[in-house]
């Protein structure tokens, strides 16, 4: 049976300050923990969805036991790798090779990271995940841990956005992001429920 609703929500704060993180396996923070766990109260679903790195992993472990329902990790669901810029802090990056992060942030799809995950192949391993969580593969009312990049491609997606607007998408931590198909068979962002859950950022 297809999923009637699928609830992203975003890591919280996480150790080391903000960075791009991607594969980096960094826990949250005791902030983090009370953002996400502010974020998901009075939530039901009836099963947890995680990317496997700690920052999601370990807190969709607790929400899963607390609650009772499966939990089942996914590794399409990882941030994207950036490849040499793994780790670095926007402004060293923009010190040090100002060119290549400006174009990167105005056309992430043709100026991907030096050494990263291309977004085409991101995209297609995120898409791919949603693909299976639409068709109830992990539910009918799932709850997917993962990652501020991994939100933004849905919501690029869903929205039918042009390439070069996909970093313009805001996606705070412990944002939580609602989806539900409207009665065409669409799948949409439900923007009462961002508003009813707000952004724990």
């Amino acid at each position: 049976m297809s999923a009637t609703r699928i609830q992203l929500l975003r890591h919280g704060d996480v150790t080391g300050g903000p960075k791009l993180r991607g594969s980096q396996d960094d826990p949250l923070t005791d902030l983090g923990w009370r953002q996400m766990r502010a974020a998901v109260a009075g939530i039901q679903c009836d099963r947890v969805v995680a990317s496997p790195l700690r920052r999601c992993a370990e807190f969709a472990r607790e929400l899963a036991e607390g609650s009772g329902v499966p939990l089942r990790q996914d590794a399409r669901l990882q941030e994207l790798h950036f490849g040499e810029w793994e780790g670095r802090r926007y402004a060293e990056l923009t010190a040090e090779d100002p060119i290549a992060v400006s174009r990167f942030f105005a056309d992430p799809f043709q100026y991907p990271p030096p050494g990263g995950e291309s977004l085409q192949v991101f995209c297609d391993r995120v898409l791919a995940a949603f693909a299976d969580l639409c068709g109830g593969e992990f539910g009918q009312r799932p709850l997917v841990v993962t990652h501020g990049g991994v939100i933004r491609v849905l919501l690029w997606h869903l929205r039918d956005w042009p390439p070069q607007r996909l970093l313009e998408i805001e996606v705070p931590h412990a944002s939580l992001h609602e989806l539900r198909p409207g009665a065409d068979g669409q799948w949409r962002e439900d923007a009462e429920a961002r508003e009813r859950h707000g952004a724990f950022g």
